[in-house]
């Protein structure tokens, strides 16, 4: 067994060091059902992309993507012919697109069908970038991280939330407020039947909540109404934050940190080139930027919250939430 990780860690350290030496790393898409997929073509392989992107060209795409949903299988045409024009070629199955590439970014805004597409880029080897959500409950997000981890291919996902630079200097807690003691974060929060509560897009606003907040929520409550939902989390050393999913109300991302030395607004949405720009140095350095522990953290909360609604709204603790979820996490053979 110990030979076995040893020779996965050493044929990682290869395929990280050929990518380093590549001259163009050749990038696939899966899912051009999203607008992450058309706005990352454009960036990447648009006719002076920003230095930031050299060395990387979108090379093919796999264009579903949804079947099922209907705001996203609408965009599939739209998304292809963008992709088209800015010569990525698309491809009929996973598979083929995998031939023809180095790292891939599943775009898919579908995340039932996440698992189902990450295994088979994960047993190639390949780097894989999952956009929001992992996948579509916590079981499948579970089973996604664990294969990764057997196959010790370099894994993660995130909100492009999380890169905004304010979020980042709150995150440091070396400006002039001090560390974050406290959080209030906010988003649009509107349901899909087939994803998991605050799965679909509620993410955004709990990406928010982590970044400034870190790990160790030990509990959640949370209520919901047609109009919103608001999830308090209590963490282990005390402080509170909290995540507020908006469906009637304005159509905006951000909240308040409550820090060491004053009380400041997080950041909010400030377009997709700080993720972008993460998203490639992990591909060239294989180094994750959002750990394992962090991600999987949030989509329990998320879960958890789901609970509380269920349970009428009273708290409940995120370590068993994780553990009953733990245990029906079953990856594609």
């Amino acid at each position: 067994m110990k030979h076995n990780i040893w020779l996965l860690l050493l044929i990682h350290l290869f395929a990280v060091t050929a990518l380093q030496a590549q001259e163009v790393i050749r990038l696939g898409i899966i899912g051009l059902d999203t607008s992450h997929s058309e706005a990352f073509i454009k960036l990447i392989n648009g006719e002076a992309p920003a230095p930031d992107y050299a060395g990387f060209k979108i090379v093919a795409a796999y264009p579903y993507g949804s079947k099922t949903i209907e705001a996203s299988y609408n965009r599939i045409p739209k998304y292809t012919e963008t992709a088209k024009q800015h010569g990525v070629q698309i491809t009929s199955s996973v598979a083929e697109l995998l031939k023809q590439t180095d790292c891939i970014l599943l775009e898919t805004n579908d995340g039932t069908l996440h698992l189902e597409q990450a295994t088979e880029v994960i047993k190639s080897g390949k780097p894989l970038f999952i956009d929001k959500p992992v996948a579509a409950r916590l079981s499948d997000v579970l089973a996604i991280y664990k294969l990764a981890e057997e196959k010790k291919v370099p894994l993660f996902s995130s909100s492009a939330l999380r890169f905004s630079s304010r979020n980042q200097e709150l995150r440091a807690g070396k400006g002039p407020e001090g560390k974050v003691l406290g959080a209030d974060c906010y988003s649009p929060c509107t349901n899909e039947p087939s994803h998991a509560g605050f799965f679909w897009y509620g993410i955004h606003g709990v990406e928010i909540l982590y970044t400034l907040m870190g790990t160790g929520c030990q509990s959640v409550s949370c209520t919901s109404n047609d109009d919103s939902d608001l999830a308090v989390g209590l963490w282990e050393d005390g402080r509170i934050g909290t995540f507020r999913g908006l469906r009637n109300s304005a159509h905006t991302y951000g909240g308040t940190a409550f820090c060491e030395k004053n009380v400041v607004p997080a950041g909010g949405y400030e377009g997709y080139e700080g993720l972008l720009k993460s998203i490639l140095a992990f591909f060239r350095t294989g180094i994750t930027p959002v750990s394992k522990e962090e991600t999987i953290e949030i989509y329990t909360f998320m879960e958890t919250a789901n609970e509380s609604i269920r349970q009428g709204g009273k708290p409940v603790k995120t370590k068993e939430v994780y553990e009953k979820h733990s245990m029906d996490a079953k990856y594609c053979q």
